[in-house]
């Protein structure tokens, strides 16, 4: 038996780095300043922390040994209740602690805010005053990542690539499900979320090829939602712009649609030209012919609404259904389901006639819903966008 625990202690030993030697250790080896400030903000906050779990775990096995029941020399106080020397020593040095951490994690939460421009290129280099920051806008689909830039007039999907030593500044958006866009060896996540924008302001600083993922579950396809960045020089960087203008095609708003599909392991796709507002079309979630723009019904509100026209803007609103009733994508209505997601009113609520909803609460009892457009027919923006909020309810 002995010599059977020993061959298990060694086998668990020697099983501990055979482990380790598959982890990336990418985040404690980033290659962009926001990345490396960020893994000295976990070494300086874990090296702190150790100032007293190291003694603690010290004078734990220390205690054990010394007061053990063999030890008879060790001081034997029965009565012994307070010491306000040990007291004092107790308290002050975690309080110390957590005092000094705080102040790191209040400079640091305000030097590394995502919203912030950058400030430095690295530790050593301040940002030149002539520095133009490369825009990159991100859409993250199901289950693939859609990248703009709108300087250069080309989309890619699957792939992005950022000369080395030049700010980016990232706008952050989603079509359906929130999700978070994360490439470690540049910066921390950000999350995307849609009808809304975030910003993630970033530097590379090394050449090379890096993974970037999405690091918030979205389903079935999240695990394989992953696309390279690449860091490269002023050169290659307009060389990889000449190549997605050669080999793309042209990214519009029916070529979009199809691609917001969910669809996975999708291949790197280079777009060589993009529908003028594309992007803003998609942050205000009204790619899809028929849908109000999310600034369109801002606007509205500020107007002070639409009083009794609201019901025709019901349709136009819903955004939350995730492709329902499209082929392959849900054609049946879940038990139970109703408005907004159905159109059908929940079955405690009788309808109340003559009763109208607005813009932003639509009534789910009061009306049917307005019939779709036919073949042909437009759908302009509605009138009270250009009113002076002179209609009443």
């Amino acid at each position: 038996m002995p010599r059977l625990l020993k061959l298990v202690s060694r086998l668990c030993a020697l099983a501990v780095p055979l482990a380790l030697a598959g982890c990336d250790m990418v985040v404690m080896s980033p290659s962009g300043d926001i990345a490396a400030q960020q893994r000295d903000l976990i070494v300086v906050s874990v090296l702190l922390m150790l100032l007293i779990i190291v003694p603690v775990l010290f004078l734990t096995l220390y205690f054990a040994w010394h007061y053990r029941h063999s030890n008879t020399k060790a001081r034997y106080e029965p009565n012994w209740h307070h010491s306000t020397r040990l007291e004092v020593v107790i308290w002050s040095a975690p309080l110390a602690i957590i005092i000094v951490l705080g102040a790191i994690t209040w400079i640091s939460t305000h030097k590394l805010d995502p919203y912030r421009p950058l400030d430095r290129l690295d530790a050593e280099r301040p940002i030149p005053a002539d520095a133009k920051p490369l825009e990159v806008e991100v859409v993250a689909l199901d289950w693939k990542w859609l990248f703009f830039y709108p300087e250069y007039g080309v989309a890619t999907v699957n792939e992005m690539a950022a000369p080395v030593d030049r700010p980016i500044t990232f706008k952050i958006t989603a079509s359906s499900v929130m999700n978070s866009f994360y490439v470690p060896a540049l910066a921390g996540m950000i999350y995307a979320m849609p009808g809304m924008e975030t910003k993630l302001h970033a530097v590379i600083n090394k050449e090379g090829v890096f993974d970037g993922l999405s690091a918030n579950y979205s389903g079935a396809g999240f695990s394989h939602m992953r696309f390279k960045f690449h860091g490269v020089t002023n050169e290659g960087f307009d060389g990889w712009i000449a190549r997605v203008k050669q080999t793309g095609t042209a990214l519009n708003r029916d070529t979009y649609l199809k691609l917001e599909k969910p669809s996975e392991r999708e291949p790197v796709r280079y777009y060589a030209t993009v529908e003028d507002g594309l992007y803003s079309r998609v942050l205000n979630m009204c790619a899809t012919p028929g849908k109000m723009c999310m600034n369109e019904m801002m606007h509205i509100d500020m107007m002070g609404g639409a009083g009794v026209e609201s019901h025709e803007n019901r349709e136009k609103l819903k955004y939350d259904n995730r492709h329902a009733g499209e082929a392959g994508h849900g054609q049946q209505t879940a038990p139970g389901a109703t408005v907004p997601a159905t159109g059908v009113p929940a079955r405690s609520e009788a309808p109340a006639a003559g009763t109208e909803g607005n813009a932003a609460t639509p009534d789910h009892g009061s009306h049917q819903p307005p019939a779709e457009p036919q073949a042909g027919e437009s759908n302009p923006a509605p009138a009270q966008l250009n009113n002076n909020g002179s209609s009443q309810p």
